[in-house]
């Protein structure tokens, strides 16, 4: 058996593609998303940057506010509030990490809902539990269309998420269940993880730990889903997942670079759209 490869890239162009016509109906709202960049991390640069470009692509109006690495949390906060007024942005976006002397709590929280699209204020994360309308977190989401795109149903499939942070593995599970998935979660405390995996259908993982997974992690026929991303020993992107190992056994599979990645901006792109849609009606 040789897996089938979840091209990431390939869903999201179409998803983009789909995108554009919605934005086109719009015709008097410009989807607008607001980003803050504070400091100088390299990595949150290429990631704001990566963001721009795909909304100047789509004809989403982006606005980027960069902020010294000494502003305090009250002139975050204002600005922010500022956001939530301004009637031209539908989306506003925090890059983190934040600097040490700003809780991350406090501004998530500071964010009007109804522009969260990263899918992380307490509402929006208590609507996804409930099952209801919300912004849901941009990586699990995509994932969610990719399953989709493949016509994998996770009804009645065992799920084992193996990771537990806010942003991906928590609401990768929820989404998962609210889509009828017996659903497990490990993470890098779990002891005997081979246990768990080797039970499952869909393995999330989403750890970031090089290669944690491997051929005896899985059963035959398997759907193996990589977020991880690490750097192996020549400096080459690679994720949680032996690609090589596992696609022979795994019945689909996600590259890493190429598969989950993708997706996460286009999701971003797709709630802020949604976003611009509700204020409009």
């Amino acid at each position: 058996m040789s897996a089938e490869i979840i091209d990431g890239k390939h869903i999201a162009q179409e998803m983009r593609e789909q995108l554009k016509d919605r934005i086109k109906q719009l015709k008097e709202v410009t989807p607008g998303l607001a980003v803050i960049l504070i400091g100088d991390n390299q990595a949150s640069k290429t990631y704001v940057s990566m963001k721009q470009k795909a909304c100047e692509n789509l004809g989403i109006y982006s606005k980027l506010i960069k902020l010294p690495d000494t502003v305090t949390e009250s002139a975050l906060l204002d600005i922010i509030q500022q956001l939530n007024n301004d009637q031209t942005i539908h989306g506003i976006l925090v890059q983190l990490p934040l600097p040490d002397h700003i809780g991350e709590t406090a501004v998530i929280e500071a964010i009007d809902p109804s522009k969260d699209v990263d899918g992380f204020h307490p509402i929006n994360i208590g609507r996804l539990q409930a099952g209801g309308e919300a912004f849901y977190p941009c990586t699990p989401n995509g994932i969610m269309k990719m399953l989709e795109f493949h016509h994998i149903d996770p009804k009645g499939k065992h799920a084992v998420v193996v990771g537990r942070s806010n942003i991906v593995g928590k609401p990768m599970g929820q989404l998962l269940l609210n889509e009828s998935a017996t659903v497990t979660y490990c993470h890098s405390k779990t002891s005997d993880l081979k246990t768990y995996t080797k039970q499952a259908d869909i393995i999330i993982a989403a750890v970031g730990i090089r290669n944690l997974i491997t051929a005896d992690h899985i059963k035959d026929g398997a759907v193996v889903i990589d977020v991880g991303m690490n750097r192996d020993d020549n400096g080459k992107l690679c994720g949680d997942v032996d690609f090589e190992q596992c696609r022979q056994k795994a019945s689909a599979i996600t590259p890493v670079p190429g598969g989950v990645g993708p997706m996460t901006i286009t999701m971003l792109l797709f709630n802020t759209v949604e976003s611009a849609e509700r204020f409009s009606r």
